[in-house]
């Protein structure tokens, strides 16, 4: 053997070494959206891994970690498989999915997890053949510490656009706090023991509001170009809508984003909603970490860390208002909501704000509280907090008495829309705004 051809044998003997130590760890995230590293547990590698193929990934839901669940801190979901059941805005021919472990006191040691289209709508039930075994770093089983986040290996599945999914996983050890996501207005699953690849429903017998562990679906699209991602509070969250009838804003947002895609200058994008009840611009909950962190504490997370961004859309501001009763001075509002659309320039992302909508007869009015509403809402008209405007306010507030909603786009609560005030809030989204150059300043 030559000297040149001993060199080359010894440096391709050094390039598998390091692809073979390389798969033995996973990275492993900081819910702030910091990368670090993290030792997988277990070593079962899985066949439907998906390899490097054509397409764009793109988020096709996503969920804030919104805070600890409670009755949960001893035992965590020890011993149960969760399953939850998500709706896509977009699909894709491979899928991956984030698991946060962000309210945690210990590690999160997922021993099975799984991802299935469901059988039908709102449905513990699995269509048998999409059923997938997920991997972390091509293993099976994954340790999430406290106060971190997952994102699995990509596998092969076909995942229409429009349906629910199914990610279902398995814990057998406690782990404090489960991080969860109140107010998912979706019905998800519990089964005792691990049946995270049971297709049937059988075992699924407990009910639950919530969204557990799982933060994002991202799927490979063959369609999609980017993501739109929604930053907002309760409007955004979609409380008072129908269960398991996917008619937040967001939903008819994404619903006429995909109708009008390609015609008339109007961007491929899925829509993926960062929404939490009761969430402010400026103030977090209580808590280390914060329950309901603030949109200034999230926006790297949950809006610029989301994959494959293109687009931001706010809708923030009527909590910082209802729930402060010294909150005299709309320029608080306005500085922390232009901060956030700085945070979004530069990473050159085009932001469009929305204008805050009446609440004149819920509990928290008064007129002091609207004097700072329509002063934050002449400061949005005015160009001088976003890129461009949504006008929420003009469109849902009653022509007659425009302190309030108008009465059928209220849910009953004169803050919060019905199904139809969310459909038309979507209606009046100028979808052409989402595309635009992003001002060297406002």
């Amino acid at each position: 053997m030559t000297k040149r051809h001993g060199y080359a044998l010894l440096a391709a003997i050094l390039s598998l070494v390091v692809v073979l130590s390389a798969a033995i760890y996973i990275g492993v995230g900081a819910d702030d959206g910091t990368d670090a590293r993290a030792a997988v547990a277990g070593g079962h590698t899985s066949h439907d891994a998906a390899p490097a193929s054509t397409g764009t990934w793109v988020g096709a839901w996503s969920a804030s970690p919104a805070g600890a669940e409670p009755g949960t801190e001893s035992y965590g979901l020890a011993g149960s498989s969760v399953r939850n059941v998500v709706h896509t805005a977009a699909g894709g021919t491979s899928a991956r999915i984030t698991l946060s472990n962000l309210y945690g006191q210990r590690p999160l040691v997922v021993t099975h997890a799984t991802i299935a289209v469901a059988a039908t709508a709102n449905s513990a039930a699995a269509t048998a053949d999409t059923m997938r075994r997920l991997t972390f770093g091509g293993a099976t089983s994954v340790d999430i510490p406290a106060g971190r986040q997952v994102t699995s290996d990509a596998v092969r599945v076909r995942v229409p656009h429009d349906v629910d999914v199914l990610v279902t996983t398995y814990s057998p050890t406690p782990s404090g706090p489960v991080t969860y996501h109140p107010h998912a207005q979706q019905i998800s699953y519990v089964a005792d023991g691990d049946r995270t690849e049971d297709a049937s429903a059988a075992s699924y017998t407990e009910q639950s509001p919530y969204w557990r562990y799982l933060t994002a679906l991202d799927v490979l699209s063959d369609d999609a170009t980017g993501t739109v991602v929604v930053l907002g509070d309760s409007l955004t969250d979609g409380i008072t809508s129908t269960v398991g009838a996917n008619s937040r804003w967001t939903d008819v947002l994404s619903e006429r984003l995909r109708a009008a895609a390609g015609s008339d200058d109007t961007p491929r994008y899925s829509v993926v909603n960062q929404g939490i009840s009761g969430n402010q611009v400026l103030a977090a909950g209580l808590g280390r970490p914060a329950d309901n962190p603030s949109g200034l504490s999230r926006f790297g997370r949950d809006v610029l860390d989301r994959t494959n961004v293109r687009a931001v859309v706010i809708d923030l501001g009527v909590n910082d208002i209802l729930r402060n009763p010294n909150q005299v001075d709309p320029t608080t509002v306005t500085d922390g909501l232009r901060t956030l659309v700085r945070q979004a320039h530069a990473r050159g992302l085009r932001v469009v704000g929305a204008t805050l909508m009446p609440f004149e007869g819920h509990r928290g009015y008064t007129d002091a509280r609207e004097a700072v509403r329509q002063a934050v809402n002449a400061e949005i008209r005015a160009g001088k907090v976003y890129d461009a405007v949504v006008d929420f306010d003009a469109a849902l507030r009653d022509p007659y008495d425009p302190r309030r909603l108008r009465t059928d786009y209220d849910s009953g609560d004169h803050l919060h829309p019905s199904d139809e005030g969310f459909r038309r809030m979507a209606e009046v989204f100028d979808l052409k705004e989402l595309k635009g150059a992003v001002p060297a300043e406002l």
